[in-house]
């Protein structure tokens, strides 16, 4: 998406004060909650400053429309997702490959699960307020810390490449993403995280024999 399409769906301004961001973080919340109860086509900026306990005045001064609001929360969820596996990679940083797949799939599937309903609900409406170039970012940034994870690796060689890596996280995504649309329990989460790890080191396994 080009970058003057992206500003469409920029906040006017980013909160500086601590009580700011306490109402920043308000309509965020509240704007998932609207989201949650009444779907996207019913969100309005009116109904999510009432839910806030704001004025729709002060929500302005932040986000020009709904779309940039919601771009912000999307965003939201997706640097939370980011920072979890940015933590899990820093910490696998030493072990053994397989070891270091079993732990970054398990933080993404257990981040990913903490609020699945919010995940379901943004992403159907992602493609609608620049969901892509908020994914794309996410993605590096995750591709960046998993290439410095990787690196420490005894056992890897050759490293993995760079479409390897990416690979990788789409089916990770990809997997997630089909088991919270279909509405899957937790049970079936959990077998599918196992299924998903054994997925994740059987590919960079073969990989890295291909290489």
């Amino acid at each position: 998406m080009a970058t003057n399409a992206l500003s469409a769906f920029e906040p006017r301004k980013t909160p500086v004060q601590a009580r700011s961001a306490v109402t920043v973080e308000a309509i965020c919340e509240a704007a998932i909650q609207v989201l949650l109860s009444h779907g996207a086509d019913k969100l309005t900026t009116t109904r999510v400053a009432e839910r806030a306990g704001v004025s729709v005045g002060t929500l302005y001064q932040y986000y020009p429309n709904k779309e940039s609001l919601l771009a912000a929360v999307f965003e939201d969820h997706l640097n939370r997702v980011t920072m979890a596996m940015e933590a899990a990679c820093k910490k696998a940083h030493g072990q053994p490959l397989a070891d270091m797949l079993r732990d970054i799939v398990v933080a993404f599937v257990d981040i990913k699960m903490e609020r699945a309903d919010i995940s379901v609900a943004l992403y159907q409406v992602s493609s609608d307020i620049g969901g892509p170039a908020i994914v794309k970012k996410s993605i590096q940034r995750m591709r960046k810390a998993a290439d410095a994870m990787l690196q420490t690796a005894p056992d890897a060689d050759p490293l993995p490449d760079r479409l390897t890596i990416d690979v990788m996280f789409a089916a990770m995504a990809g997997v997630m993403k089909t088991m919270l649309e279909s509405g899957a329990s937790a049970a079936m989460v959990r077998n599918m995280r196992d299924q998903l790890v054994l997925l994740c080191q059987s590919y960079m396994a073969a990989a890295a024999l291909g290489s």
